[in-house]
């Protein structure tokens, strides 16, 4: 799923705590003031990204920037260790679907990390645009050269990528304004009745695992919407639509509507071990992926205002296991 480019690029199971207790000289402190002021370490920016992006918790709950401090209230923030400093270019081939000179859409393959993070220095499409592009926008920093937003590593399709700093800018103002048209295709255990359906459901680092996310009440608003495209005897297909574009959003949304996403072995609860035709089963377990593609992106091109659309075609694993179900009577 599409996320903002300064998003955590995973959720790391061993990523260094620090805490705060807040004393009552602090109390009515702006929380991005006070993190600030306690972890210099950290840019101003950086530290509102984190809370935003629910890495910081206050008494064990999300909280905005502005939120105002609590004499004896816990502060605790996630510190992700640092990428690695070296960062290379490195030749690895690339799917251009469009390219002009202020941008770069580039359909993505599944098992392809967009860019550097801790545990992961290379090969990844940071490494492979920097090699391939004489000029990318150098405002998301170095490891991340032209990246606007993202995907999950296991996730296809499309993304957009800035050659200029202008570009760069005008598109993350479509991405934070919700202005962006982002489409996924993806097939879902069990079968949903309804033809159309929105979930609007908060996201949030799951308290109980840190390493995943989870629908939690204080977390940041997320709203994704289905329409079912084809029903099988055990599965659904749909488009889905984000409006928002929170970590893992469209996996975390399915699962909790009892429909997890077919090869998620994260939040899929074990629904893939569960599929009684053991060939179809076979087939789930080889697709070493979870079935979720970028299939439509939109957006206003940054130089000329003009709206332009682009698609990628299902990927041709994915094809092969819808073309499975097709040997199985479908229920609609």
């Amino acid at each position: 799923m599409t996320e903002p480019a300064h998003d955590a690029i995973n959720l790391e199971p061993d990523a260094p705590t620090l805490s705060f207790i807040v004393a009552p000289s602090d109390a009515g402190t702006r929380l991005d003031a006070y993190l600030a002021a306690h972890v210099p370490t950290f840019s101003r920016t950086r530290l509102k990204q984190a809370i935003e992006d629910g890495d910081v918790l206050v008494a064990g709950r999300t909280a905005k920037p502005a939120y105002k401090l609590r004499a004896g209230e816990q502060i605790e923030l996630e510190t992700p260790a640092p990428p690695v400093a070296a960062f290379q270019p490195e030749d690895i081939p690339l799917d251009i679907v469009y390219e002009d000179d202020a941008l770069v859409v580039v359909n993505k393959p599944a098992g392809l990390v967009v860019h550097p993070a801790a545990g992961v220095s290379s090969g990844t499409l940071a490494n492979a645009l920097a090699f391939h592009f004489q000029q990318l926008s150098e405002r998301g920093g170095a490891l991340r050269p032209g990246i606007v937003h993202r995907l999950d590593r296991d996730t296809s399709g499309l993304l957009v990528v800035a050659k200029t700093e202008a570009a760069h800018e005008h598109l993350a103002d479509q991405f934070r304004a919700r202005e962006v048209f982002k489409s996924y295709v993806t097939l879902v255990h069990g079968q949903i009745r309804e033809d159309k359906g929105r979930i609007e459901q908060p996201l949030a680092r799951d308290p109980r695992n840190r390493t995943r996310m989870a629908v939690v009440r204080a977390g940041r608003p997320a709203l994704s919407i289905y329409r079912v495209r084809r029903r099988f005897e055990r599965f659904t297909l749909l488009d889905v639509e984000i409006k928002t574009g929170r970590t893992h959003q469209i996996r975390v949304h399915l699962a909790w509507l009892k429909h997890p996403v077919v090869g998620d072995k994260v939040y899929g609860g074990g629904r893939d071990q569960t599929i009684p035709d053991p060939k179809l089963r076979a087939a789930v377990a080889a697709l070493g992926r979870q079935f979720l593609h970028a299939e439509r992106l939109g957006f206003r091109h940054p130089s000329t205002g003009e709206w332009r659309q682009f698609n990628a075609p299902l990927p041709a694993e994915l094809t092969r296991l819808l073309e499975a179900l097709e040997h199985h009577a479908p229920a609609g």
